[in-house]
């Protein structure tokens, strides 16, 4: 393992410009300063930035509040690109500006599959283990 890379092998650089661009965007959103009415009439979560090695393309996971109408914010985001794009460049100081990828995060929707699963009598008696 090189000394700059965490446990799980990602770069401690990459995971940083990641969360700068996170915050860049969560600001930009909660702000309202994408001009978009899909994007006015919800509360959109940036749950995780994924960096790629070179810091030219961002994935960006996002999750709308409540989780209504995830398709819509999506391809508002989507439409929006070209601007977010250069207001991330403007506040996240790297020597490219990332293109931006938005796609859903489906780790919410994956818990709660798992949680329910836990709490199925039958699966929780198999988990039971007489202690």
């Amino acid at each position: 393992m090189r000394r700059n890379e965490t446990p799980e092998g990602k770069s401690v650089r990459l995971l940083r410009v990641g969360e700068q661009v996170r915050h860049a965007l969560s600001e930009i959103l909660m702000r309202g300063e994408v001009h978009d009415e899909t994007l006015a009439k919800h509360m959109v979560s940036i749950t995780e930035v994924r960096m790629s090695p070179d810091l030219k393309h961002a994935t960006v996971f996002v999750k709308p509040l409540l989780g209504t109408d995830e398709e819509a914010v999506i391809k508002a985001l989507r439409t929006n690109t070209a601007y977010l794009q250069s207001e991330v460049a403007r506040r996240v100081n790297t020597k490219y500006a990332a293109k931006l990828k938005f796609l859903a995060d489906e780790s919410f929707d994956e818990g709660s599959h798992i949680d329910r699963l836990l709490r199925n009598p039958a699966i929780a008696r198999d988990l039971d283990t007489g202690d």
